[in-house]
């Protein structure tokens, strides 16, 4: 029934699943500390590292409902870390953007949120973080082109 290449390609997926578990579950024992859910902080950390953004483009961009952007947006503005602003071309587009609260505030909390995942993957050497990089960017890609 089971073949060898299926039973490692098993294997494989509950490392990977594992894995990617307890770091989340790592990274975001200090992301609720500061005060938000990781989603929130994925939402402004993308606004704080590459400006404003389309509302309907932020769901995508950190693998998230699109959905669910409207409901974490209102609680970011609500905290006033960001602001809604209309598109000045196409007043139909709606851009989030941090405020100026909300860039101190990342600026204060990413330097340990950094610190913490290096702290994370310290484990592997530099050029095992770049062998595991290609080889899991290889294996996204590859299914992105089944899809």
């Amino acid at each position: 029934m089971y073949n060898e290449k299926s039973k490692q390609s098993l294997k494989l997926f509950i490392v990977l699943s594992r894995a990617t578990k307890v770091i989340n579950e790592q990274v975001n024992e200090y992301i609720y500390e500061s005060g938000l859910n990781p989603t929130e902080f994925a939402v402004l950390e993308l606004l704080y590292h590459k400006g404003p953004q389309p509302l309907q483009q932020i769901g995508n961009k950190i693998l998230m409902a699109s959905g669910s952007i409207t409901y974490v947006v209102d609680k970011l503005e609500k905290k006033n870390l960001l602001v809604r602003k209309a598109n000045e071309k196409d007043r139909r587009v709606i851009h989030a953007e941090i405020t100026d609260q909300g860039r101190v505030f990342i600026d204060e909390i990413f330097p340990q949120h950094e610190e913490n995942i290096h702290q994370l993957m310290d484990v592997l050497s530099e050029e095992e973080k770049e062998t595991v990089i290609t080889l899991i960017r290889k294996l996204g890609v590859s299914i992105k082109d089944l899809s």
